[in-house]
């Protein structure tokens, strides 16, 4: 049985900030490649680590998703 939570909850609040933090960091990473031409090696690096900023994100907001659509998220009471 799944356990409702409200927005404010513990849970959805730190997925949200999982989500954020991770596309901060993506649109961070965007001026850091900048900085990295000519240096193909830290580019690469940097790469990568903006593909494992988009993962982080999308899984956050899919989990974020799967609360309210299974019913799992209900208004603060």
């Amino acid at each position: 049985m799944a356990t409702q939570h409200t927005p404010a909850d513990d849970i959805v609040y730190d997925l949200v900030a999982i989500q954020y933090h991770a596309l901060k960091a993506a649109e961070a990473t965007d001026r850091y490649l900048k900085d990295a031409e000519g240096h193909d090696d830290v580019r690469a690096f940097f790469e990568e680590v903006a593909q494992q900023d988009a993962d982080r994100a999308l899984r956050a907001h899919k989990l974020l998703g799967s609360l309210t659509s299974s019913g799992g998220l209900s208004p603060q009471n």
